[in-house]
């Protein structure tokens, strides 16, 4: 039925497990997570302040029981005892007296932190990075630049999170490409550069079949430009998630402000100038614009 979704017991999206405790991912929307942890008896667990002042943390007991100290004052959590947490000051930690389960209910994104899905992808995208010593680090950049623009468009939550996520892994598929073309000095081949161009698809393709599976639209259109240039589909305008037109700009900047193996690093500057005369053209005038901005910021113009 519409608008309802049935998961029956021990179904997950994602799980993390160490010997201590076990994580397991069961929804997530909007910015929205729910998780099920398990801490294995005698283990601590801390509860650290978030960077954003506005997120919610709240837990909820199902078995076991917790000994922890707020304020100098000890403190036993039960089966069916809750907490919750907003602008925490400092740490807080728990002890698991016994083996102990709780609901964790989190307003702000963390899974994709732990989830060992992720980390093979993060992996392989440094394996690639690792083939071509001019593009190492490429990718931390281009989501760093991705956050700002996405912050200040005002993106919804769950945008920004999914922009995020998917410049870090934006040239996964590129592991599929041989050293001897990533670092060709001259000019590709037609052939060369058709394998070239199958990377946003293979990454796409490494995505479709798991719960991240929303990103996959967005790496397969990172070189897609607005009057249908790009690839590997030629999409056009609005056919383009605005997600992939925010990596386009942040990744050709950067691309372009990296020595490669067949030419040297343009400034900053210049690479800004060549960005500005194509808005409009390849890449979504307002984007540009903030993107300057982030620029400027940084001390980077």
């Amino acid at each position: 039925m519409e608008g309802i979704k049935i998961a029956k017991g021990g179904s997950y999206l994602d799980k993390y497990k160490v010997s201590s405790h076990e994580l397991s991912l069961l929804e997530r929307g909007d910015g929205v997570e729910i998780m099920l942890q398990t801490i294995h008896e005698s283990n601590i667990f801390y509860i650290y302040p978030s960077e954003n002042k506005e997120v919610m943390e709240f837990f909820y007991l199902l078995s076991g029981e917790l000994k922890g100290e707020i304020e100098g004052e000890e403190i036993i959590l039960k089966e069916n005892d809750y907490f919750s947490i907003k602008k925490l000051k400092s740490p807080v930690h728990f002890t698991a007296l016994k083996d102990t389960k709780y609901l964790w209910v989190i307003t702000e994104p963390i899974f994709k932190d732990v989830s060992e899905y992720i980390r093979k992808l993060k992996d392989i995208v440094y394996t690639v990075e690792r083939k071509d010593r001019y593009t190492y680090m490429h990718s931390k950049r281009v989501a760093h630049y991705t956050v700002k623009v996405a912050q200040k468009l005002h993106l919804k939550k769950q945008q920004l999170e999914h922009a995020h996520l998917a410049a870090e892994l934006h040239d996964v598929g590129k592991i599929n490409i041989s050293e001897d073309i990533l670092n060709k000095p001259g000019k590709l081949t037609k052939d060369e550069f058709d394998l070239i161009k199958k990377h946003p698809g293979d990454g796409a393709d490494m995505l479709a079949n798991t719960y991240y599976k929303e990103l996959a639209p967005i790496i397969i259109q990172h070189h897609e430009r607005l009057d249908g240039s790009g690839y590997p589909y030629g999409l056009k305008e609005e056919e383009i998630r605005y997600e992939a037109k925010i990596i386009a700009v942040c990744d050709t900047f950067d691309a372009m402000t990296e020595d490669r193996t067949y030419r040297k690093a343009f400034t900053a500057e210049y690479a800004m100038e060549e960005i500005k005369s194509l808005a409009g053209i390849h890449y979504d005038p307002d984007i540009v614009a903030v993107f300057e901005e982030v620029l400027k910021e940084e001390g980077k113009l």
